[in-house]
């Protein structure tokens, strides 16, 4: 989603804000601007459609000085992307720049018309910047007069908002998007996201729901939804800063797949021993809170769905504990059942994806015995709002499309699965043995397994001219099949569609010939017997097959057949090792299509926004 970066500082600020933005490229925008304010009460605004070194070009052309500025990367919702509608947007004095949708814009918009306001986007957020210069008749403070405005929007924004006429102070202001403060030393900063500040500064606090905060060059206030002067935790951050460098990789999603085998130990590192797992290493009184749960209720969006659909195989057949799966923009809708003694699980990447982190507080307001979020990003709004926080550190993902993001959810929910097995007592210690040993064995088995990427490279050249793919799994694989027709739809832009392979017959199977490839995921497990039968219904109908199997079963290359031989892994954690070779071929197919790997046309990292 959209980026944000601010700053209040002594000197010029400009570049900074430039860098930052340029940290925060892989949410995905379609333009960028800054706007600065110099000590002698001068406002100088750039904008730029396209990327942030579009921006950058403009202000080495056209410097802009001063030691106050907003800055942002804007992804289209109300508006259609051009100059006009990229941040920040100015009313007088007063410039804004804001994340996030305010739904009632145009009831105010027609307001701030019949009031002699002229507008020159076609965007919501340029409701807010007149509002404010609307309320500045009238308030004693800038910081009195964004409290005002944001009484009167509906929706969701994370804002920052400057004034011409009082350097070095900027007021923010979070309501369903995340803002995060980064102080430093006679200048502060303020972002989006943390990442785009590591260069300037590593203490940070983050605005909770409601917050807004005042901001100058030495201090920071911060006042809650009720006006009350509050504190929030100061946090050292210790993330490596070149996490969005590239290195020897040609992406970054091609980095983050060759990432995986040591994001996966440090997922599990320091909550297995040798045998079992450590209940209270997802967090302080887990035991107590996870003995009790009878039902787990997971909401996800998106590849962490897909996650949350192998997680309840494993809920079910190895803990023995019921558990539904749904995704969270239709859970918040709907009137649910809350069950008893049950554990409301969200998962997501960010921490702030919109539909889920609405779908908690709903939730929690439902009588849910106990919440609790598998995420990667600490300090987030879904970890903070839980009572359990099991942080995946599969390190920051830049690649909108999630690779190492989803196996270290995998990961972190088989071993939720076992802690709670244990802590019920419906998991023996046989079984808890058979799983830990084969969640130690996974890096390594990954390092195998991305050995295959010259021979998933070749077979990559066959996708080179489909505009459909069909991928089928059984079981647990059916999940891993959605996740792998999602990443070839992300980023080559092929149409894909996943199905569980016994539906062939209820419809699917009148698209087969041989301009359709069909990717099939069958391991030798319980249900390969009805897998072969499917695939022979595929041949028979002249399909073109591409099977990802094991040494254990007796596929046969052909002429319409390619098989792709895995090695042979523990079935509990088979679904992890299986989804490789499929982020590998969706990477490859892009590549042949010439596509923008990291940052796909229309789509964000974080969905920040219904």
């Amino acid at each position: 989603m959209c980026g944000i970066v601010g700053a209040v500082a002594q000197r010029d600020v400009a570049e900074i804000l430039i860098h930052g933005l340029q940290r925060l490229e892989y949410r995905g925008y379609d333009s960028a601007g800054l706007a600065v304010v110099d000590g002698e009460h001068h406002l100088a605004r750039l904008r730029a459609l396209g990327k942030v070194q579009v921006l950058a070009d403009k202000l080495e052309k056209q410097p802009l000085t001063g030691g106050t500025g907003i800055a942002h990367t804007r992804w289209a919702t109300h508006g259609e992307p051009n100059e006009a509608n990229a941040h920040p947007h100015v009313s007088g004095d007063y410039a804004v720049v804001h994340n996030g949708i305010i739904e009632n814009h145009q009831e105010l918009r027609a307001m701030l018309q019949e009031k002699g306001y002229v507008f020159t986007s076609q965007t919501d957020t340029e409701v807010i910047a007149h509002l404010v210069n609307l309320e500045m008749q009238s308030a004693g403070s800038l910081l009195e007069a964004v409290q005002k405005t944001v009484k009167q929007l509906t929706g969701a924004y994370g804002m920052v908002v400057m004034s011409r006429l009082e350097p070095e102070h900027v007021i923010a202001a979070r309501s369903g998007s995340p803002l995060v403060i980064g102080l430093g030393i006679g200048e502060n900063y303020l972002a989006s996201d943390q990442l785009a500040l590591l260069n300037v500064t590593r203490r940070f606090m983050y605005l909770e729901e409601g917050d807004i905060a005042e901001i100058t060059r030495r201090e920071v206030h911060i006042y809650n939804a009720q006006g009350e002067k509050v504190e929030r935790q100061l946090h050292n951050v210790n993330t490596e800063y070149d996490v969005a460098d590239k290195g020897q990789y040609r992406h970054f999603m091609q980095k983050e797949i060759f990432e995986q085998p040591v994001a996966l130990a440090n997922t599990m590192e320091g909550r297995l021993t040798n045998n079992e797992m450590i209940v209270n290493s997802i967090g302080n009184g887990a035991n107590e809170i996870l003995k009790d749960i009878q039902h787990v209720q997971i909401i996800a969006c998106g590849t962490s769905y897909h996650a949350g659909m192998v997680a309840r195989y494993w809920f079910e057949d190895l803990a023995g504990i019921s558990c539904d799966v749904e995704i969270a923009s239709e859970f918040r809708y709907r009137n649910f059942v809350t069950r008893p003694n049950s554990l409301l699980l969200t998962l997501s990447q960010s921490g702030e994806t919109a539909d889920t982190l609405a779908a908690l507080r709903i939730a929690k307001e439902r009588g849910f015995a106990h919440t609790m979020t598998i995420c990667n990003v600490s300090g987030s709004s879904l970890v903070r709002e839980s009572d359990l926080a099991f942080m995946t550190r599969a390190g920051t993902e830049i690649g909108v499309a999630s690779t190492k993001a989803f196996t270290a959810q995998l990961v972190a929910l088989l071993m939720l699965v076992t802690a709670i097995g244990k802590a019920t007592g419906n998991l023996s210690a046989e079984k808890e043995a058979e799983i830990v040993q084969a969640l130690h064995s996974v890096p390594a088995q990954l390092e195998s397994v991305l050995s295959f990427d010259k021979q998933i490279e070749k077979l990559s050249e066959d996708f080179s001219e489909k505009h459909h793919s069909l991928f089928l799994g059984r079981g647990e694989y059916y999940p891993i099949a959605m996740e792998a027709a999602l990443k070839l739809k992300e980023i080559s832009y092929i149409h894909a569609q996943a199905y569980a392979a016994g539906e062939l017959k209820h419809g699917p199977l009148a698209l087969i010939d041989a301009d359709m490839p069909v990717v099939v995921i069958a391991p030798s497990n319980d249900l390969l017997e009805k897998v072969k039968s499917n695939v022979q219904e595929v041949q028979a109908r002249g399909g073109e097959l591409f099977v990802f199997t094991d040494h254990n079963t007796s596929f046969t290359s052909s002429k319409t057949m390619k098989i792709v031989k895995m090695p042979t892994v523990n079935h509990l954690t088979a679904p992890i090792i299986y989804t490789v070779p499929m982020q590998l071929l969706a990477y490859h197919v892009a590549l042949i299509k010439g596509t923008d790997v990291d940052q796909p046309r229309n789509l964000a990292k974080a969905v920040t926004v219904e």
